[in-house]
């Protein structure tokens, strides 16, 4: 089995995946800003924007993989919001017999929560925070800074926000687990820090068991996230969209 699986916007018309609203700025991240940063695709739905959605994607993908899912969500103009995409750096992964693919950190087995690649792992925790700090360095607000991240983004988003050392908006986890559950040592800031966790039933590359663990070792240290389950594998889905984009509209409006 191929560990690299792609999100499948089955839910979308192949049409409709270039399409970018007239409004909405896409930029790389110009190396000259910092060459320490992750390169990013950037998606403002309006200029001056003052909340941020950091957005990771699953292993093998790169940050072009959710960028087109932004007018999907069919935001209100009045969120002034820039998406971050950012790319995984390139690297050999076991699984996949050394293959160099993006990975935020190796995989070494098929039972993709044993054996985790822990200084990897952390390595890209590190890189997230660096966005996450240059977001409040452009001047926006900690608490309007949102972090998502599906399948191995998911994990890697999981450990970042829940010990970020200033109070984050929210994180969005979806079809992913808890790889740090056990050893992880939150931040007080944000130990009300507003989870959602979304996962498909029929997942065949992160079983759902996953992430109902994952719901359970947040709820044994004190966090109350909202679990939502969808009639899908490894993917995305409309019924999933609308959630989301309600789940940011909640925490973004003023």
């Amino acid at each position: 089995m191929n560990m690299a699986a792609l999100v499948r916007f089955s839910c979308l018309l192949p049409g409709r995946l270039v399409i970018i609203r007239l409004f909405m700025i896409v930029t790389l991240l110009r190396p000259e800003v910092s060459m320490a940063l992750l390169p990013a695709i950037e998606m403002q739905t309006q200029a001056q924007p003052d909340a941020a959605v950091i957005w990771l994607h699953g292993l093998g993908a790169d940050g072009n993989d959710f960028a087109p899912i932004v007018p999907e969500l069919s935001l209100p103009e009045d969120l002034r919001i820039r998406f971050i995409f950012p790319h995984a750096p390139k690297i050999p992964v076991t699984v996949n017999g050394g293959y160099v693919m993006p990975a935020w950190y190796d995989i070494a087995e098929m039972q993709i929560d044993k054996q985790v690649d822990v200084a990897g792992l952390m390595a890209s925790v590190a890189a997230i925070s660096a966005l996450i700090d240059r977001e409040l360095e452009r001047g926006i607000a900690g608490q309007r800074i949102l972090l998502a991240g599906f399948s191995q983004g998911g994990a890697v988003a999981y450990q970042a926000a829940l010990t970020y050392p200033e109070t984050l908006g929210g994180l969005l986890v979806m079809s992913s687990y808890f790889a740090t559950g056990g050893s992880i040592v939150p931040d007080p800031v944000n130990e009300k820090l507003s989870i959602e966790i979304h996962h498909g039933l029929h997942d065949p590359v992160v079983p759902e068991q996953l992430g109902r663990q994952a719901l359970k070792r947040l709820e044994a240290i004190g966090y109350h996230p909202d679990y939502k389950t969808y009639p899908m594998e490894h993917g995305v889905c409309p019924e999933q969209l609308h959630d989301i984009s309600q789940w940011i509209q909640k925490r973004l409006r003023k």
